[in-house]
């Protein structure tokens, strides 16, 4: 959230006159009965167009070369699946645009005339994405406030306040995740520079206990001093009191390593998973899984043991100070173990690479029952379910035992070899100690700390798999934070009017070489309208994803306001387009919360707005806790089509320049699709861009153009009037639709 500003202060709107109100209203009638004396002439150049391939077939089975007169069998049966609704009734269009838009909102006791300039007032502020009322008396609070009105503005308080700018122009709080990565390891290396200092002196101390028995083998007991006894006994003590209190201290650090390391990463994890998995793949996400992994790496054991490590070469030149030969053994030991720990990581990173690739496909098919949850007890599915996640994680389970098998077999080795080096070092040193070498005090604390220098290296092998583990999460985190298209920052363009291009679009999904759209181009101005129409499978839904940046397409080019998607700010993009999928998925929050798209400072005017645009405020009304309405995680207590009617204000929330419909009316009644031509009329108002995806022909009525795809091709693009009677005649098996789409040409794509 950004840092609340003081505004500067802007100039309080005249109070329009109820003389000027009846001008403006008088003005207003003699335009609407000139517009209806004069007779609508559509203009040539908006004639709807056919495919060239489309045009070229009837001229072929012609023998006589004269125009035809009926329409292919193909375009007939796509346009009697286009318009065999049986719910089809009269919608009124949309109006015309006005200079002037009249907000019929009721405000108080009185109507307002809210006037739309073309361009803001030169007062040195920034007009706001999210239009309010501003009061003379009103002003911005913060925390529970929001906007005050007083005089004309009659503004409602937001819910969780505004800064002095708005808060659709926030932006990610860390853009380059590979910056966010850089900084999380350099902050992780100097804490862990300091975890191994304090690990070498821990590991240092540990010398005092050998020290210890030899001064009482060699001195105390000879000499039989209590004096001397009570001294050593003293400092090894506070010697022992301070190896606990660093080991304390090394720990708690890396306690906190752990937790800073989540918290810096995980925004930024959460964020590159959530742009990456636009696809509708959860893969992404296990990354976060990887991220609590590490985190769990940095405070268990294996860590502490490769930091003690280092401190080998402490105790072996200990040892060597002791006596040579001692010392030869030791290190033969240690390399020995050294060899065995290269050999277990050969042999056990295929089969634990395994078992995480399994695991993880594992947890995905967990994933997807938990969220088909319903339809998998419908239909019975739960066996199936359970036998597919059981062969993933039967698959993981086999991996692991091999690498175990192989872990626990090097594991064994090595205990053999550091115990007898044990032996060894006992054994050859009694023979040194019968020779007069050594003492019977030298022999304990070499042996003592001869164990501790093998020490880590064992402890290293049996920890191995959580190291491999460790690596391979960060792996993951670096390599999903590394490829993120969210790590180039994009120029802030200028707000969006609304103007969407799309030109010669083909789109290949990977690995398939499979066509789903091919050679797609229309252009759309700011506040029309158009419905994509066509039978299943013909690639509108993949089109309506593309146009909302979801997917990329892999040829040509989608532009709002002549800019490439790819080169839109992702959070600007994301406030200047609204989205309603097929599947309408709504977050476990309150009715408000999700119309605001779950954002804390969202204004109480931003949501009416949004709830007044798609018609869903006497919905939400009839509801016992109105907008407060609690939404559990399986949309209760909304029913499809009251999902599917919220979902549609989140899209107009904001009040974005581009709102793409997936079916918005699959899931409504009859007094439900009323209101989404309610909603269309006042988008239009508004100067949004729709374009909405259907199968049913109630919606047609209330659009500006209608295209008409064919496995993924362009049939038909034209004005909405003209489309549905060359549809209507396209199904009724007569009448030019052919010959009247041929004779206007494609528009060529800009």
């Amino acid at each position: 959230m950004q840092d609340a500003r003081p505004e500067p202060k802007r100039e309080a709107a005249p109070e329009v006159k109820p003389q000027v109100k009846a001008e403006a209203s008088s003005a207003e009638t003699a335009r609407q009965a000139q517009a209806d004396e004069t007779p609508a002439t559509p203009p040539q150049a908006e004639r709807p167009v056919a495919s060239p391939a489309a045009a070229e077939a009837p001229r072929q089975a012609s023998p006589s070369g004269a125009e035809p007169t009926q329409a292919s069998p193909s375009v007939r049966a796509e346009a009697a699946k286009v318009l065999s609704d049986p719910e089809d009734e009269e919608i009124p269009s949309p109006p015309q645009r006005e200079e002037a838009r009249i907000d019929q909102r009721q405000t108080g006791a009185e109507r307002e005339i809210e006037l739309k300039p073309n361009k803001p007032a030169e007062t040195g502020e920034k007009s706001s994405p999210v239009q309010t009322a501003t009061g003379g008396g009103g002003g911005t609070g913060k925390g529970g406030g929001g906007n005050g009105g007083g005089g004309n503005g009659g503004g409602r308080g937001g819910g969780g306040g505004t800064s002095s700018s708005s808060p659709l122009e926030q932006r990610y709080s860390d853009k380059n995740f590979r910056e966010v990565l850089g900084k999380g390891l350099n902050r992780c290396r100097r804490n862990l520079i300091t975890v191994g200092i304090f690990s070498f002196f821990v590991n240092s101390l540990v010398l005092c206990i050998p020290i210890y028995l030899f001064q009482i083998s060699d001195r105390v007991l000879t000499s039989r001093s209590t004096d001397t006894l009570l001294m050593l006994t003293a400092l090894v003590v506070g010697f022992i009191l301070v190896h606990v209190v660093l080991d304390m201290i090394r720990r708690i650090i890396l306690m906190r390593i752990a937790v800073d390391a989540e918290t810096q990463l995980g925004p930024s994890v959460l964020s590159a998973a959530a742009k990456a998995s636009q696809n509708g793949s959860n893969r992404e996400y296990q990354v976060l899984g990887d991220l609590q992994q590490l985190r769990n790496f940095i405070t268990g054991p294996v860590l502490l043991t490769i930091f003690d490590i280092p401190v080998i070469p402490v105790y072996l030149l200990a040892v060597f100070l002791i006596h040579p030969h001692l010392g030869f053994i030791v290190s033969t030991t240690g390399c020995i173990l050294l060899v065995i720990a290269l050999i277990n990581q050969k042999l056990t990173a295929v089969p634990f690479g395994r078992a995480s690739a399994f695991g993880m496909r594992a947890n995905l098919q967990a994933d997807a029952m938990s969220r088909n949850a319903q339809v998998i007890n419908a239909m019975g599915m739960i066996p199936e379910g359970v036998q597919i996640w059981g062969r993933e994680t039967l698959e993981s389970l086999k991996a692991q035992v091999v690498a175990q098998d192989y872990n626990v077999m090097m594991s064994g080795i090595s205990k053999f070899v550091r115990l007898s080096t044990q032996i060894t070092l006992l054994g050859w040193g009694a023979a040194l100690a019968l020779e007069g070498r050594l003492t019977g005090g030298m022999l304990i604390a070499a042996s003592i700390v001869g164990s501790r220098a093998l020490a880590p290296i064992e402890g290293a092998i049996e920890g191995w798999r959580g190291f491999v583990q460790a690596r391979s999460a960060y792996a993951r985190i670096r390599s999903l934070l590394f490829n993120s298209p969210l790590n180039l920052e994009r120029l802030r363009l200028p707000r969006a009017r609304g103007k969407v291009t799309v030109e010669r679009v083909l789109y290949v999904p990977p690995p398939t070489k499979k066509v789903i759209l091919n050679g797609v181009s229309f252009e759309l101005e700011p506040g029309e309208s158009m419905a994509i129409v066509g039978a299943s499978g013909t690639g509108k839904s993949t089109l309506g994803r593309m146009l909302v940046g979801s997917i990329v397409p892999t040829a040509g080019n989608v532009r709002l306001d002549s800019m490439d998607l790819r080169n839109w700010d992702p959070r600007q993009f994301g406030e200047s387009v609204g989205y309603l999928p097929q599947d309408v998925q709504l977050f476990p929050a309150t009715i408000k919360a999700n119309i605001a798209r779950m954002r804390e400072d969202a204004t109480d005017d931003a949501i009416f707005d949004a709830a007044e645009t798609a018609d869903v405020h006497e919905m939400i009304s009839q509801f016992a806790a109105g907008y407060e309405t609690q939404i559990g995680v399986d949309g209760s207590p909304l029913s499809g089509g009251q999902k599917q009617r919220i979902g549609l204000a989140r899209a107009f929330f904001g009040d974005p320049r581009m709102v793409v419909l997936d079916e918005p009316n699959s899931n409504l009644d009859v007094p439900g699709e009323r209101a989404l031509a309610r909603a269309l009329v006042r988008a239009k108002a508004k100067e949004i861009t729709v374009i909405a995806i259907t199968q049913r022909p109630s919606l047609l009525k209330s659009v500006d153009k209608i295209m008409l795809l064919k496995d993924g091709t362009v049939q038909a693009l034209g004005k909405r009037d003209d489309m549905l009677q060359l549809l209507k005649q396209g199904s009724g098996g007569g009448g030019a639709l052919e010959s009247g789409a041929a004779a206007a040409p494609r528009p060529a794509p800009n």
